[in-house]
C-alpha cells in the first residue's frame, strides 16, 4: 500500500511540476500570432458594418444630368384679333436701376393678379450717355457726367381689349417720378436689340458667304 501511494505521489508531483513549467514558459515568451501592440496600430474593424460611420452624402438624392442649355429662339408671335391685342412690349426706362426693376416687377405683379399673360420679362442693354459742359469763356468743352438709362421689357401675350383701358390707367396713376412708360406690338426687330451685335463675327460670316 505504502508503494502505490508512493507512485501517485510522484505522478501528481511530476504533474505539478510539468505544469508549473509550462505557466511559466507563457508567462516568459509574448504571444507572436496576437502582439499586445498590435490593437494600437493595426485597424481591426474595416470590415465592421460601422465602416461607413460620419458619411451621409450617400443618404441625399442624387441630381439627375444637366441637360445642356438650348440656344435662345424667338417665340412665335401672336396676331390680333377683334377682341384680343397681339404681342405687346411695356418698356419701362429711367436713370435709376432699382426704380425701374420695381416698377417692372410691380406690372408683372398686376398682370398676374388680373389674370394676363406674361409671355417674358427680360432686360435690354443699359445705354449711357456723355454729358458735356461747355466752359463760360471759350469753346472747349469736357466732359461733365455719365447718365446710364436702364431699360425693362414685360412682354403680354394677348391682351384683352376691355382689359386694355383699365391695365393702362393703373399703370399710369402708379408710374414712378423718373420713369419713361411705352406699350408698343413686339417685333423681329425687337427680338435682335436684345443681343449684342458682334460687327467681327458678321463681317467673317459675309466674306464665307461671297
Amino acid at each position: 500500500m505504502n508503494a502505490v501511494f508512493r507512485k501517485l505521489q510522484a505522478s501528481a508531483t511530476q504533474q505539478a511540476f510539468v505544469l508549473n513549467q509550462a505557466l511559466t514558459t507563457c508567462r516568459a515568451t509574448p504571444s507572436i500570432q496576437h502582439p499586445v501592440w498590435a490593437s494600437v496600430n493595426e485597424r481591426q474593424y474595416k470590415s465592421m458594418p460601422t465602416h461607413g460611420i460620419g458619411r451621409w452624402r450617400y443618404l441625399l438624392p442624387k441630381d439627375p444630368p444637366k441637360k445642356k442649355r438650348d440656344r435662345q429662339q424667338m417665340k412665335e408671335i401672336v396676331v390680333e384679333t377683334e377682341t384680343t391685342y397681339a404681342t405687346l412690349n411695356v418698356n419701362v426706362s429711367g436713370y435709376d436701376m432699382t426704380v425701374v426693376e420695381h416698377f417692372s416687377q410691380h406690372i408683372h405683379n398686376l398682370c398676374n393678379r388680373l389674370g394676363i399673360k406674361v409671355l417674358d420679362c427680360y432686360a435690354l442693354q443699359t445705354k449711357t450717355t456723355e454729358v458735356w459742359l461747355m466752359q463760360e469763356q471759350g469753346t472747349k468743352m469736357s466732359v461733365d457726367s455719365f447718365l446710364k438709362t436702364h431699360n425693362r421689357v414685360v412682354q403680354l401675350r394677348s391682351l384683352n381689349a376691355t382689359m386694355c383701358p383699365i391695365f393702362l390707367e393703373v399703370l399710369l396713376k402708379n408710374q414712378p417720378e423718373g420713369v419713361q412708360l411705352s406699350v408698343q406690338e413686339h417685333t423681329e426687330v425687337d427680338y435682335k436689340t436684345r443681343f449684342k451685335g458682334r460687327p467681327e463675327l458678321e463681317g467673317l460670316k459675309a466674306k464665307i458667304s461671297h
